[in-house]
């Protein structure tokens, strides 16, 4: 069954345009989500919207949109504003340059969709964009309007299709000097790099997500399948606090007590035991 789309309209290039659809890239449906419910009956809570000021409950209708532009004081926006403000990004995503991609700092990396035509009339133009970018070997950015948000995209062949991804504006993005600031510049000896290049080196590998295993959602899932059992839940013990010892003698440490680790617990592994838990 084909993905709903989450957002129709045009990629541009240009004259050159055709109709596409956005497709959302990641999910997080399959982790374990918990609703509020009374401990007295077991049923759930439902929120009530109050009056911050008369503590009345508000109906549904009479909620609006306010900004507050003075303590207290707030200008009114009806929705039916809203929709009035319309640009070209609301419904075409417009090419209007291309950057290398290692030039864009992975701090502005955002959220992830899959670019497809949505019929045969433009899937050649859409096949001449993603062949462009891709025989260039470069990066498109774009803006397109998302949940009434203008954001920039960057758009990248993947697989048959075209990979979009949302980027932070420069205000989202802090400085890294406050963070980093009260770190000092020491001169290392020669023999402590040595020894760390060679634990990097030795755990070097290619990445493959599915080796990653999500230790705490498979706790939930455990959870829940002994107390659907009525079996009585133990206590995880934490990992001890690494001792502080003696840099050097760590470094010589780790590689004299390197041991291959299994892998982990495939994503289809975890999926399964989450089904079992509902059940």
């Amino acid at each position: 069954m084909a993905p709903r789309a989450y957002w129709k309209g045009y990629l541009k290039l240009s004259l050159v345009s055709c109709p596409i659809a956005l497709y959302p890239a990641t999910s997080s449906s399959e982790k374990v989500s918990f609703h509020r419910i009374n401990r007295k009956t077991g049923h759930r809570v439902k929120q009530q919207q109050v009056d911050a000021e008369t503590g009345e409950p508000v109906e549904r209708e009479d909620i609006g949109r306010g900004y507050e532009f003075a303590k207290g004081q707030y200008i009114t926006v009806e929705d039916e504003e809203i929709e009035k403000i319309r640009i070209a990004s609301t419904h075409t995503i417009d090419i209007g340059s291309f950057v290398k991609r290692e030039e864009i700092d992975d701090r502005y990396i955002d959220s992830a969709y899959y670019i497809a035509p949505t019929d045969r009339v433009g899937q050649e133009a859409f096949i001449v964009i993603r062949d462009a970018l891709r025989e260039k070997n470069m990066v498109a950015l774009g803006r397109v309007v998302l949940t009434r948000r203008e954001h920039v995209a960057m758009l990248e062949p993947f697989d048959k299709g075209i990979l979009a991804t949302t980027l932070r504006y420069a205000y989202e993005v802090r400085d890294a000097a406050a963070a980093f600031d009260e770190i000092p510049d020491l001169k290392l000896p020669d023999e402590m790099k040595e020894l760390a290049a060679h634990i990097v080196e030795s755990k070097t590998e290619q990445f493959d997500p599915k080796k990653f295993e999500d230790h705490y959602e498979n706790a939930l899932v455990k959870l829940l399948r002994d107390k659907s059992a009525g079996r009585e839940v133990e206590p995880v013990e934490e990992a001890e606090s690494p001792r502080v010892i003696n840099l050097m003698d760590a470094l010589r440490a780790s590689i004299k007590g390197e041991v291959k680790k299994p892998a982990a617990a495939s994503t289809g592994a975890r999926r399964t035991a989450k089904k079992k838990a509902a059940r």
